[in-house]
């Protein structure tokens, strides 16, 4: 049986993908926060699917959380064939607003607990010859971002990170991925005070769910980068041939634009 461990998975993209990895018999080890939320998942997915489901509440945002984590799953000798970076917050405000308690604790769960956790498993994956890292990083990887600078500039570590390693680790049997898609219905918005954005009235974001399958497919043909949708991914390729300084005033804009209640 393998086991897929995925943090940030109480609800969103990492919920759908815990449940994709259900729907394939794994066994999961899931993470966050919630522990309550973790037990009904726990309940709901032993139930629906069958599969053995251990839970650890944990807050990666907190200094030794991840070591934590790897040490419980030692001394249950549970050995993890799946790593799936997937927790992370965001913010929006203008920079010099911004609390730095939240940059903080954004910069170490978007960066270092993902930094962590993938250097304390692979070694592990290496020695066996076989494993799978998935990144969930985002389009946001590919572009400054006015207005969400830390957010932006922590998913182009996750993506470049990903990509670098994934590269190292060519002749191990371990591949890694980064998935990066643009807006996608989660409770992400919410938590960056988007809720009442266009993006969200209009309908305009992606499913979390077929971004989870999406990525779980990308991960098990051993592709490195994966950008959801057509025009995703026409932004991700044409934006490395746009100035950075163009980029960066493009995102304002639409940022304010799509955020009209905010800026008026």
């Amino acid at each position: 049986m393998k086991t897929a461990l995925i943090t940030g998975a109480s609800r969103g993209i990492g919920y759908d993908l815990a449940k994709v990895f259900a729907r394939r018999s794994y066994r999961l080890v899931l993470i966050s926060r919630s522990a309550d939320k973790l037990e009904e998942i726990r309940q709901q997915f032993i139930a629906e699917f069958n599969v053995e489901v251990i839970i650890i509440p944990k807050d990666l945002s907190v200094h030794e959380a991840a070591s934590e984590i790897f040490h419980e799953l030692e001394r249950k000798r549970i050995v993890v064939d799946v790593l799936v970076n997937n927790a992370g917050i965001g913010d929006f405000s203008e920079f010099i607003n911004e609390d730095f308690h939240r940059i903080s604790r954004m910069l170490h769960l978007n960066i270092v607990a993902l930094t962590e956790l993938t250097r304390l498993f692979v070694n592990g994956m290496v020695d066996r010859g076989e494993g799978r890292i998935l990144n969930i990083s985002s389009l946001a990887a590919f572009l400054p971002g006015p207005y969400m600078a830390v957010y932006y500039a922590s998913k182009a570590y996750v993506t470049s990170f990903s990509q670098a390693i994934a590269n190292e680790l060519k002749s191990t049997g371990v591949s890694v991925t980064a998935v990066c898609p643009g807006l996608t219905k989660t409770g992400f918005q919410q938590d960056v005070g988007g809720e009442k954005s266009n993006a969200v009235r209009f309908n305009l974001m992606a499913s979390s769910e077929s971004v989870a399958e999406l990525a779980v497919k990308a991960m098990l043909e051993g592709k490195e980068i994966v950008v959801p949708g057509i025009i995703n991914s026409s932004i991700a390729r044409t934006s490395r041939f746009i100035p950075g300084s163009v980029k960066s005033r493009i995102v304002k804009k639409m940022q304010e634009l799509n955020r009209m209640k905010i800026f008026n």
